[in-house]
């Protein structure tokens, strides 16, 4: 499933939402938009919940702590993510123009807020030396099963090198997953397969990945691409960093 959604009037846009919007998911995912001096105030008390900054300035405040966050764009390998518990109040307030993507799922474990600085996320190079580097991309993790293993989520992004493709070779997982995408210019476009459906990916969409669907990507020469990645870890099933299934007629490539 692949959508183009729109920023509301409240300056959200909403990617999916647990019992709602594309429920299969089992995450609710939405990004705010900031004006300068803008500020909200987010709690649950059955919902984890990470903030990541996609670009712009703000405090994020929590238990009596408060953090600068930064970013030119997601271009700029430099992410700032919040992550805490349920019952965890945060307030974010605005400097400039913001945005900010609030990934949530229910958990009931309680553990410490962790506060991730560009410093804390790994980053990863894939493909350099595969299929003459058209499958080159930057990968970064903020926090997985190995870094955070009392989490029901995954949180990372994607650098898809301009021309080349990503999520590659064509593979499927039982867990369920969300692209939200950026580009380095307004106009950038890509390709999103999932399963036997190609779609356009541009500024602002996504993608939805449930089970047995095989998702690769493509970004046209001239642009790079980003995408914020999410999984959902299922009850008794989390996702590690080798969980994926290629498909069989594409397996061979893996070995390349």
């Amino acid at each position: 499933m692949f959508q183009q959604l729109s920023f509301n009037s409240d300056g959200v846009k909403t990617l999916c939402e647990i019992g709602g919007l594309h429920k299969e998911m089992m995450m609710t995912i939405r990004v705010k938009k900031f004006s300068a001096d803008e500020k909200i105030t987010v709690i649950s008390d059955t919902l984890e919940t990470a903030f990541l900054i996609l670009q712009g300035e703000a405090e994020i405040s929590w238990c009596g702590k408060t953090e600068k966050i930064f970013r030119e764009s997601p271009f700029v390998k430099k992410p700032f993510c919040l992550h805490v518990p349920k019952n965890t109040e945060v307030t974010v307030k605005a400097s400039e123009n913001t945005e900010i993507l609030i990934q949530q799922t229910e958990n009931d474990r309680d553990f410490a807020p962790v506060f991730y600085t560009p410093d804390d996320v790994l980053y990863q190079h894939f493909g350099e030396g595969q299929y003459d580097g058209t499958a080159y991309r930057i990968c970064s993790t903020v926090f997985d099963y190995d870094n955070a293993p009392y989490s029901n989520m995954v949180l990372g992004e994607v650098f898809n090198q301009p021309g080349r493709w990503s999520s590659y070779p064509p593979h499927h997982h039982p867990q369920p997953e969300v692209y939200y995408y950026q580009f380095d210019k307004p106009q950038g476009f890509g390709a999103c397969f999932i399963g036997d459906n190609v779609y356009k990916s541009v500024q602002g969409s996504a993608c939805y990945i449930t089970d047995g669907y095989d998702h690769q990507q493509v970004v046209a020469p001239g642009y790079e691409m980003c995408y914020i990645w999410m999984i959902r870890h299922p009850e008794g099933d989390p996702w590690y960093k080798t969980s994926r299934f290629y498909a069989k007629e594409h397996e061979w490539l893996a070995k390349l």
